[in-house]
């Protein structure tokens, strides 16, 4: 699916989480966001393909430069500098989004898949726990399996929606989206108990994002055929289901205080991503 639209679900569910985290955090959150939309919409929006890789190629130039006229630039660097974030993954994000300006985008592995996701995905994930104060490896770790499990439920959500643009992410039939939706959920139970690794006041907004994204998947399923799900439009949670979900996820959070099990006892399904790219350097 296009980096846009995961932003666009992102920001959305975000922004009802964002609610309980406090106010500086929050404001990081935005400054990382605000960086990785502007990123993408000179790679997502209208326009020749060339063009489209002349602009990309001159916000790489100025991050890299350090060109503070621009306050998104300046802002995301004083997030680099304040939480230690490495320049790796930033450079993973744009990589990820540069693979995405192509006449046509056709991925045809697994491995392609989950490295695409690493990329677009799990780096703000990875960041994002970097801003919420993480620093535990493993944890760390899982904070990728949450931006993971959620660009696989986007791709999953928006196939038909992709293939008009000539992207291909996996192939079009129902069993291929009920597989990525399985392949998520995997994820999604790897980032659970490392969010008790996140300190409480920033722990809950992430339980309800987690919860939401989750749910996309979970409607996806009950449409049971490609029939159903090509007429049923676009698949969003509703600010009623966003409520329920809320809820629950006090459920989670009274779990998460009670179990014994922590992250050390994940195994994480990194082996195809780290063929690649080394997430222990990124972390």
């Amino acid at each position: 699916m296009s980096y846009k639209n995961y932003l666009s679900i992102y920001a959305k569910s975000f922004n009802w989480a964002g609610f309980f985290l406090p106010k500086k955090t929050y404001k990081n959150c935005s400054y990382l966001y605000d960086f990785c939309r502007v990123v993408d919409n000179i790679a997502d929006d209208e326009g020749e393909i060339e063009i489209k890789k002349v602009k990309f190629q001159k916000f790489v130039s100025d991050f890299k430069q350090k060109n503070f006229e621009n306050p998104v630039i300046q802002n995301m660097w004083n997030i680099i500098h304040e939480f230690n974030i490495s320049l790796e993954i930033i450079y993973d994000l744009f990589d990820g989004i540069e693979s995405d300006i192509k006449q046509n985008v056709k991925i045809d592995t697994r491995k392609d898949l989950l490295i695409y996701c690493y990329r677009v995905a799990g780096t703000v994930g990875l960041m994002m726990a970097k801003i919420l104060k993480v620093s535990k490896k493993q944890s760390l770790k899982s904070a990728i399996d949450l931006g993971i499990a959620m660009q696989l439920t986007n791709i999953s959500r928006d196939v038909i929606e992709d293939s008009k643009k000539n992207r291909s992410y996996i192939n079009g039939s129902f069993e291929e989206i009920n597989s990525t939706i399985k392949l998520a959920d995997t994820f999604y139970k790897n980032s659970f108990y490392s969010i008790r690794e996140i300190p409480l006041s920033f722990r809950f907004s992430i339980l309800v994002a987690r919860r939401i994204y989750r749910k996309i998947g979970y409607k996806i399923l009950k449409k049971k055929t490609f029939e159903n799900y090509s007429k049923s439009g676009k698949i969003y949670v509703s600010n009623f289901e966003k409520v329920l979900e809320t809820i629950l996820s006090i459920y989670d959070l009274i779990i998460l205080s009670l179990l014994n099990k922590n992250d050390d006892q994940i195994e994480h399904d990194h082996l195809l991503i780290n063929k690649e790219i080394n997430l222990d350097e990124r972390i």
